[in-house]
């Protein structure tokens, strides 16, 4: 007998939870998934080995799934340690990506609603996958985020290589 596993959530510790659910919810489309979490309690404490651990949050449904699809699970502790702002290349869970048709337009709306841009948007045809357009962004609290659109298929990129700069 083989054990069944499905994957079911991301958490993400934020410092204002309520303020980053309006964000993934204006920039991304995220929808809420009731209830609330207000956790506290010995089995929280043992869990987390945090002494006296209270968590607000709650869960986000993502763009392209339905209700039994994976979670984002936005989660604000108490107490909470302040720490440097991610960078791509740590070693760890280093952002989460959203594919979208309109790239420029996302990052657009990533930054109306608080977010910033990482890098620039580029375009590239990676080799057997196709053509990207892609860029890095952060939320407002500086969480790493890939806005990416996938254009082609390998086959027909055949001969299409190299990077380019929007």
């Amino acid at each position: 007998m083989s054990d069944r596993i499905r994957y079911v959530h991301t958490n993400l510790v934020a410092r204002n939870w309520k303020g980053l659910v309006e964000f993934y919810v204006a920039a991304f489309g995220c929808k809420i998934k009731p209830p609330e979490r207000n956790i506290k309690g010995d089995w929280i404490d043992s869990l987390t080995t945090i002494r006296r651990a209270h968590i607000q949050g709650t869960h986000l449904y993502l763009p392209g799934y339905g209700k039994d699809g994976p979670t984002l699970e936005v989660f604000q502790y108490s107490p909470s340690v302040r720490s440097k702002l991610s960078k791509v290349n740590i070693p760890g869970f280093a952002h989460i990506a959203f594919s979208v048709t309109d790239v420029e337009r996302i990052l657009s709306k990533v930054e109306k609603h608080g977010g910033s841009r990482v890098g620039q948007v580029v375009s590239a045809v990676i080799e057997g996958v196709g053509a990207l357009n892609v860029v890095y962004a952060r939320d407002p609290e500086g969480n790493i985020i890939e806005i990416q659109k996938w254009n082609g298929s390998p086959k027909k990129m055949k001969g299409k290589k190299g990077n380019r700069k929007r």
